[in-house]
């Protein structure tokens, strides 16, 4: 009999795009909160379903750990559980029925249960966790278990029912000094799945870490359910702890750092790339930052000293007001030259663009395709403005909002906006932007090989070859546009 049976609600089966990336990385934080239990003397199982066919699989898990407890633990570190999407709501939903009807104890965790409270609590969950979870567990298993006196009703960041009435209790503080989390319990992975997976694909083992919890900035259409407005960091020492663990351990040959922000207080990126040298625990890694940040002082060299490979900006626009609609707090020309300033030191850039916010004009659309081509980004990602609850983008638009109020998948682009252009719009508009920027790409490496400032090699050549069925697809996509751009929603 065990204790506690983890899992959470992301099936990389049920969000298409991502299946066909295969880019799989598992629940860190659900493999935390393991740990955090773990310390506690409590017996822990996993049912990791990210790489599952259905919900259905969580009975024989059941049957075989007889857990006390199922916690649908979501990893609130990885953003595509943060999008709240429709499919995975679903998930949570079957496995937590499933799980009550064997006579488990349901508790649920992550963003959309913070948000829809009562939804959760009506399938079957006898408690959601609201706000950061770990110390939560601490209070809250044993008091589920018998082994502690203390009412539910004082255990503080949690919703629960007493009779038909829904309890809110106390919110919790978040936690300032995150080394003293365990490391995540990898243990309990099937690593290699995930490893079999990755070296089939892209030919190297990726693993996520995360140096922080929590972003300071303002941007409107962020959800922030989990850590609120706050922000706080491990410290480059036991970073490099776990960069070192998950290297020797698991045979990770490369990291991608999960923050919202990576490396935001001063000095910590140099600490960091002094103790990644010091300790010869250099791997290459992506992360996510502001254009912003990477202006100040020597933090792009930094990042290349550390190893950085990739690092993705939120640009999200090529226009400036709806960049300061977005009360994103960066301009287009930061975007520039902190663009330019990373090519420089050979590490690669990542786009994130964002289309549909509230007033969006063809010409700003085109200003977005515009800072494209000047760039010259080595990767973008393209998504279209998302109302979630709690963020002021949502609470503006929220007397507008049709029946639908939430995506399905991580590629379903529909606005959600009464009288905002179709989803249809936005699935042309995104192929155009992907086109245009392939064939781009091929016309700038053409061009450094015909200048002689790079020498012939396969990927230059896998990239002209890109380029052209780009182009030679181009128009259907182009088509498909202007054909979609007087509809609505």
């Amino acid at each position: 009999m065990t204790d506690v049976l983890l899992t959470h609600a992301y099936f990389l089966r049920f969000d298409p795009k991502e299946y066909r990336a295969m880019m799989p990385y598992p629940p860190l934080g659900t493999l935390i909160a393991g740990a955090m239990l773990r310390l506690d003397g409590w017996s822990v199982a996993l049912h990791d379903v990210l790489l599952s066919q259905s919900e259905a699989e969580i009975q024989p898990a059941i049957e075989r750990h007889r857990p006390q407890i199922v916690l649908i633990y979501d990893d609130q570190f990885n953003y595509l559980t943060k999008m709240c999407l429709g499919r995975m709501r679903d998930a949570a939903f079957r496995m937590s029925e499933f799980a009550r009807a064997r006579g488990c104890r349901v508790v649920v965790f992550s963003s959309d249960a913070a948000d829809h409270v009562d939804r959760y609590l009506d399938h079957s969950a006898e408690v959601v966790i609201c706000g950061e979870a770990e110390q939560t567990l601490r209070e809250l298993v044993p008091v589920l278990r018998g082994r502690s006196s203390t009412p539910l009703a004082d255990v503080a960041g949690i919703a629960f029912r007493d009779g038909a009435t829904t309890v809110r209790t106390a919110q919790r503080r978040v936690l300032e000094h995150l080394d003293v989390l365990p490391p995540p319990a990898w243990d309990l992975l099937d690593v290699a799945a995930y490893r079999d997976r990755w070296t089939t694909r892209h030919g190297r083992y990726s693993v996520n870490l995360v140096t922080t919890r929590g972003c300071p900035f303002h941007c409107n259409w962020c959800a922030k359910p989990i850590y609120g407005q706050v922000y706080h960091s491990h410290s480059p020492r036991r970073i490099v702890d776990e960069m070192e663990r998950v290297r020797d351990l698991l045979g990770a040959q490369h990291v991608w750092f999960a923050d919202d922000i990576f490396g935001l207080s001063p000095g910590w990126t140099a600490e960091f790339a002094d103790e990644v040298t010091r300790r010869n625990v250099r791997m290459p890694f992506k992360c996510l930052s502001r254009a912003d940040l990477l202006l100040r002082g020597e933090t792009v060299a930094d990042l290349s000293r550390a190893g950085c490979e990739t690092v993705w900006i939120g640009a999200e626009s090529g226009s400036q007001r709806i960049l300061d609609a977005m009360e994103k707090g960066t301009t287009v020309r930061q975007i520039e030259v902190a663009t330019a300033a990373l090519r420089a030191a050979g590490i690669r850039i990542g786009f994130f663009l964002q289309y549909g916010y509230t007033g969006e004009t063809d010409e700003e659309i085109d200003m977005t395709l515009e800072l494209v081509r000047r760039c010259l980004p080595d990767e973008i990602g393209v998504s279209v403005s998302y109302p979630l609850p709690g963020t002021r983008f949502y609470d503006s638009i929220r007397d507008r909002l049709g029946p639908k109020q939430q995506w399905t998948e991580s590629a379903d682009l529909d606005p959600m906006i009464p009288g905002a252009r179709s989803p249809e719009f936005y699935r042309a508009l995104h192929a155009v932007t992907h086109k245009r920027h392939q064939i781009f790409k091929g016309l700038d490496t053409a061009n450094r090989m015909a200048n002689g400032r790079s020498g012939i090699v396969r990927a230059d050549l896998r990239q002209i070859a890109k380029a052209a069925f780009h182009a030679l697809t181009y128009w259907q996509a182009s088509w498909s546009l202007q054909r979609a751009r007087g509809r609505i929603r």
